[in-house]
């Protein structure tokens, strides 16, 4: 058996004398007052926590006030600290200008604030050191997450995500906690495509890293609202918008590589199981019972329709096809994760024959009870669900057999 999987290499855990590990970025914009404070305190926890060296980057968003003079004496204060000054706002400008330059392997950022408790920064880093996953974000929505904030930031947060979800099929619980991790080589590919400058930076390369067939790691947090927040909610609300729209034409456009950088970031398919281990058979179980439901509510439902105009037998016949059909290819993509035309005829085909089984039970049941007795409506969808459950179980191990047949 070939092993296709490559898992990313782990960063070395005895790098050389005086290069870092991780280096955390804290993108600031006149914030003289808290910046001494925060990076004295991020300091202080990755001095007594973090067992690899590291460094801290002061990104200065072109300050008016006196953040770059304290900027530049905790640089001389603290040896691991830096400063980047850039002459032009943006948090995604002075991210990508910092994580770009630097030599470290894994790359962080956080807000100036540090809402988020740091006690979660190591295991924010640790799948991306190992080699385990190539982007990690800190959640606030995640349910072991506690979160203290107002019910108006609460709203918003969730209805963006939500909005993400339903328009850019996000998978990631939470694009905008300020609170995330990237491996620097897949930064070094990922930053060139994005464009935005400004608050959606985040979720532009969050969902190009998910649409490249990266492994993203979520952290629940403990988050604690900054009320002095400078943020203005309604302009970002109205980019974040805008970017959605853009980013999401560039998808449909395919405007984007997303095929070069899933072969060139994305990883490969997992090693074929044993012969006699079935592949996912729990979920697909769980999957196929849903579906069933689905059908043989639909099924009970046609029945019942038909039954009077057509009769008992014929109503069966009918429902049963039909309900036959769309099992089918329902079973075929959420079950069994087929897509595609491929062997599609075969699957039907199968499909068809596990419904011939089932017209035989569920007819062959109506027959016998009808010579037994003259039975009641009620009776005979008691005995046509008993008969639909074995034509069940026949219909998965059917199709089951047909849509992991390897030609």
């Amino acid at each position: 058996m070939t092993d296709t999987y490559a898992p990313r290499a782990a960063v070395r855990a005895r790098p050389a004398a005086g290069s870092a590990v991780l280096d955390v970025v804290v993108p600031v914009y006149n914030e003289e007052t808290d910046l001494g404070p925060c990076v004295r305190r991020l300091h202080a926890h990755l001095t007594a926590h973090f067992p690899y060296p590291f460094r801290i980057t002061v990104a200065d968003n072109a300050s008016v006030d006196g953040t770059p003079a304290v900027a530049r004496a905790l640089a001389d204060e603290l040896p691991e600290v830096g400063v980047l000054r850039l002459d032009e706002k943006g948090r995604g400008r002075a991210l990508r200008a910092a994580w770009s330059a630097s030599p470290a392997p894994v790359l962080a950022y956080m807000d100036v604030d540090l809402s988020t408790d740091l006690a979660a920064l190591l295991p924010l880093v640790a799948p991306l050191i190992s080699g385990h996953s190539d982007v990690a974000i800190g959640t606030r929505l995640a349910r072991t997450s506690r979160v203290v904030r107002g019910a108006k930031r609460e709203v918003i947060s969730r209805g963006y995500n939500l909005l993400l979800r339903g328009t850019l099929a996000a998978r990631f619980s939470d694009a905008q906690c300020g609170f995330k991790a990237i491996r620097a080589d897949v930064a070094a590919e990922l930053l060139p495509l994005v464009r935005d400058t400004g608050w959606f930076f985040d979720t532009e390369l969050l969902v190009l890293a998910q649409r490249a067939g990266l492994r993203i790691h979520e952290v629940p947090v403990d988050w604690v609202d900054d009320p002095d927040s400078r943020v203005d909610i309604v302009a970002t609300a109205l980019a974040d918008l805008r970017g959605i729209g853009r980013l999401g034409r560039a998808l449909a456009t395919g405007a984007l590589p997303l095929a070069q950088l899933r072969a060139q970031l994305g990883r490969g398919p997992l090693p074929a199981p044993p012969a006699r281990v079935p592949a996912g058979l729990p979920r697909q179980l769980v999957r196929f019972a849903a579906v069933g439901v689905a059908s043989t509510l639909a099924y009970l439902l046609l029945f019942l329709l038909a039954r009077g105009p057509l009769g008992a037998q014929p109503a069966n016949l009918l429902a049963l096809l039909l309900t036959a059909v769309a099992n089918t290819a329902a079973n075929r993509r959420l079950t069994f994760g087929v897509s595609g035309r491929r062997h599609a005829g075969r699957h039907h085909l199968q499909g068809l024959l596990a419904f011939a089984l089932g017209l035989a039970l569920t007819s062959g049941s109506l027959a016998l009870l009808h010579a037994a007795a003259r039975p009641s409506r009620s009776l005979e969808l008691v005995v046509l669900v008993a008969a639909n459950l074995a034509a069940t179980a026949l219909r998965f191990l059917l199709l089951r057999l047909a849509m992991h047949h390897r030609p």
